[in-house]
């Protein structure tokens, strides 16, 4: 296989009250926050059509992850066996991509509120899609 190198561009970043991916839930219904997403002026125009109340996917650069790992135990549980991180949800993968389910709550020019959202703080949003 061919080692070709792609480059993603953020188009905004979360803003939220988890700041270390310890305090975290593991999910985003599991008590998670809502949040803002700060994008950037760039995009001001692909907000048209965004409705409060839109199921939406949000896409995160999971950035504090680590890429190097292939094994985990699923929910960080020692006592669970090992698995592939393709089997898991774990954010420690080769491409650590997030994948967050969200309700659209307010949109404020370039803010949108969203939640419940998991992402820390700082953390880099790839792109908004519809849940479909």
């Amino acid at each position: 296989m061919s080692d070709p190198t792609y480059f993603f561009a953020p188009i905004g970043v979360v803003r939220s009250s988890l700041r270390s991916a310890k305090a975290a839930p593991k999910q985003g219904s599991e008590g998670a926050p809502t949040a803002w997403i700060e994008l950037d002026s760039r995009f001001a125009e692909a907000v048209l059509g965004l409705t409060i109340g839109d199921q939406l996917i949000l896409l995160t650069w999971l950035h504090e992850a680590r890429r190097d790992l292939q094994l985990v135990h699923p929910r960080d549980d020692l006592s669970a066996p090992l698995k592939g991180v393709f089997a898991t949800r774990s954010a420690d993968r080769p491409n650590p991509i997030g994948l967050h389910p969200v309700i659209l709550l307010a949109v404020e020019g370039l803010r949108l509120n969203v939640g419940p959202l998991e992402a820390i703080d700082g953390t880099p949003v790839l792109d908004l899609k519809p849940a479909l």
